[in-house]
């Protein structure tokens, strides 16, 4: 499928490989709920709880919240990362970021329908998403079907979840929970 043509390389661009498969698995006991889509960004398993957001604009200023510390993010809005990422070193005159809510990402890993593919179109950007979340060493997941996943998420209230490389096995990939941890002393 078109998808699974592409892939994103470390520069950004289209490459002739296929990008690593994966599978977004849901702890839920009272459901099953599995999608398998493509990695990009940092290729790595990631766990975490799997909250939802609405907009759509402002991926990068929900990547750098605190407040989706150790959450895997899912953005509802169909295409992610069009517009890139400003400069990290662009701070205010109180050395704060400037485009960012802090400087680091918080969330464990981002999961979307479809991302830029590396090209982004705003005069402010100075990467691409793939490439931040690379550096970063965070997970992208796309080819999710995010309305789906959000109204499983909304029905069921909080669900922890994982996405695991084609490969692996799920039990491989430890659960975190948010809920476990003083994330104000983090």
């Amino acid at each position: 499928d078109e998808v699974s043509s592409r892939v994103v390389s470390s520069s950004g661009g289209s490459v002739g490989a296929k990008p690593r498969r994966a599978r977004l698995i849901l702890e839920c006991p009272d459901a099953a709920f599995e999608q398998h889509g493509y990695m990009f960004g940092a290729v790595k398993s990631a766990s975490g709880e799997v909250v939802f957001q609405t907009g759509m604009v402002g991926y990068a200023e929900s990547l750098t919240d605190p407040s989706y510390k150790n959450q895997m993010l899912v953005l509802t809005y169909p295409l992610i990362g069009n517009y890139g990422i400003a400069s990290e070193d662009d701070v205010d005159q109180f050395g704060l970021p400037r485009w960012f809510e802090s400087a680091k990402i918080h969330a464990a890993a981002l999961i979307v329908y479809s991302h830029g593919y590396g090209k982004h179109s705003h005069w402010n950007a100075k990467q691409s998403l793939h490439v931040w979340l690379e550096q970063h060493g965070v997970p992208g997941f796309f080819g999710a079907d995010t309305r789906r996943l959000t109204k499983f998420l909304r029905d069921r209230g909080c669900v922890l979840g994982r996405i695991v490389l084609d490969g692996e096995a799920p039990e491989s990939v430890p659960l975190v929970d948010p809920d476990r941890d003083n994330l104000a002393a983090l």
